[in-house]
């Protein structure tokens, strides 16, 4: 019997991979294409922008200088302090609107739907791309910076909004693979910016708004499809009490099947909602019911941004410089195409291997490839051979991040939470994730100047931290429900006297236990 049911299960998981949902995840990492692209946009055209920011703010002569990647001219010219002030301002202004927005993520969410939060989110990405692509037309400082505060914004909003819908759409046997989607869209947003801002393309001076300006472009598209794609069943049923649209949805989601064991987990997730207040991020912060599941989620997230991946994708091309690379723009390229290849990689063994086993696996090799990268910068000038050993250790370093901790923590934070905080707790890993990303930015230069050659033995001492507390805290929760994955939580709560199970059962210790929740205004 145990068998057949088996087989049957697979059967339904097969058939749940339906052309709707398709439609439904690609019109949603649509975002987080863009979000990518905006992420890794600004690095190429850094010289031409400048020369145009000194133009307009009268520092620099109106003819505009002839540049090219082996022009060693302009680089030699010292930047006017203005411009260097308007250059960091464009660059982290992208982080602050992020660092804003992300608390209002589960407001958006909530107030119509995920599809039609997706859609009107649009508005901001189409506006922040026509100011940028018309910074040429006053002044490009002004322009850019305000481009980049509302696509920043959206990307606040965007970051939280589409883990949240895959992660409520997604079968349970693929949760882990279609969540990672959105680091894969991320990262080839990243690659195209890339590659497009290289200077026979369209990194130069007369083409460089546009560059900026088709940081936009994928909102339009996804602003087609979207209307095509089905809202997400659990706001329908849990938020909404829309019975029959969300089994309409499943249907459509996942095709003709039955419905009733979806449906019955969230009846049973709903009734858990409504016997809680609305959990708004204070309330999250505050309540120790959620507590080991936050505590976990923003750990996750840190160890994303203080891993030290930022600094290896902003300072590769002076690290592949100093290791003798003669085109250093190709190798950071190089850095990117490994970037997405691992993220696919991570896509097929999400849901075979585990989050917890992946996230491990590459904490732990970033760990040695830091330790390996420093040894490599430190040695450069005696042995000529260790530059190959700190490319080697770069690249390594992003495979191994993108294995596991570049993509999983955007999605496992759907996984831990139920319904009720689920939104507030995206809003909140979100904030912290922009904030760890606005500090790393702005700081590591400084970091940098400080500890010379020795920079990423900070960042893995830190790798080291975060592997002791994946390996101690982090459950697994590959192939669980989203009840069952609570349930671990509750399990791990220390069990006040009074709620310890008897040998035959938990009759006593669970009336107990609910007579305390029910005295506790915060549960």
């Amino acid at each position: 019997v145990e068998s057949g049911n088996s087989t049957f299960s697979h059967l339904c998981v097969l058939q749940q991979l339906t052309g709707t949902l398709t439609l439904a995840v690609f019109s949603a990492v649509l975002g987080s294409l863009q979000f990518g692209y905006s992420l890794g946009v600004i690095n190429a055209p850094q010289k031409v922008i400048e020369q145009h920011y000194g133009r307009s703010l009268g520092v620099l002569p109106e003819e505009p200088l002839l540049l090219s990647e082996n022009s060693t001219e302009t680089e030699k010219q010292e930047v006017h302090p203005s411009v260097v002030m308007y250059w960091s301002l464009s660059v982290s202004i992208f982080s602050i609107g992020g660092m804003v927005s992300s608390f209002l993520v589960g407001f958006i969410g909530d107030l119509r739907g995920r599809v039609k939060g997706m859609l009107m989110v649009n508005v901001l990405a189409v506006i922040a791309g026509l100011l940028m692509v018309m910074a040429k037309m006053w002044k490009p400082h002004v322009m850019v910076i305000a481009g980049r505060c509302v696509m920043g914004f959206y990307c606040g909003l965007s970051s939280g909004l589409v883990p949240m819908y895959i992660g409520e759409i997604a079968p349970m046997a693929y949760r882990g693979a279609l969540g990672t989607l959105h680091q894969l869209a991320t990262v080839t947003g990243i690659l195209l910016s890339q590659v497009l801002g290289l200077e026979f393309l369209l990194g130069n001076d007369y083409y460089w708004p546009l560059l900026l300006g088709l940081s936009g472009a994928p909102a339009v598209l996804q602003s087609l499809l979207l209307p095509l794609c089905p809202e997400s069943p659990r706001y329908l049923y849990i938020k909404r009490g829309m019975v029959e649209e969300a089994k309409k949805s499943l249907h459509r989601l996942k095709g003709q099947y039955d419905p009733s064991a979806d449906l019955e987990e969230m009846r049973r997730e709903k009734e858990e909602v409504e016997k809680e207040a609305q959990v708004s991020i204070a309330v999250l912060v505050r309540s120790s019911l959620y507590r080991q599941q936050l505590f976990v989620a923003l750990m996750m997230h840190f160890s994303q941004q203080l891993s030290g991946i930022n600094a290896i994708f902003y300072y590769s091309t002076a690290i592949f410089e100093k290791a003798g690379v003669t085109q250093p723009v190709y190798a950071t390229i190089g850095v990117g195409v490994l970037n997405t290849v691992f993220t696919m990689v991570s896509v097929a063994l999400v849901d075979r291997a585990g989050r917890r086993t992946l996230t491990l696996i590459g904490l732990g090799g970033m760990c040695i490839c830091a330790v390996s990268m420093t040894v490599g910068l430190v040695y450069l000038s005696v042995y000529s051979w260790m530059s190959y050993v700190s490319m080697s250790a770069i690249f390594l370093f992003v495979c191994f991040f993108e294995i596991g901790p570049g993509p999983i923590p955007w999605f496992i934070v759907a996984e831990l939470f139920s319904q009720g905080p689920r939104p507030a707790a995206l809003a909140l890993a979100g904030c912290t994730n922009w904030t760890s990303n606005f500090i790393i930015g702005m700081t590591f230069p400084y970091i940098e100047a400080l500890c010379g050659s020795y920079v990423f033995i900070l960042f893995a001492v830190l790798l080291f931290g975060f592997t002791v507390f994946t390996y101690l805290r982090v459950p697994e929760t590959k192939g669980k429900t989203f009840e069952e994955i609570a349930a671990v939580f509750k399990k791990g709560r220390k069990q006040t006297p009074g709620t310890r199970k008897t040998g035959t059962g938990t009759g006593t210790g669970t009336s107990t236990e609910l007579e305390q929740l029910k005295t506790d205004s915060q549960a």
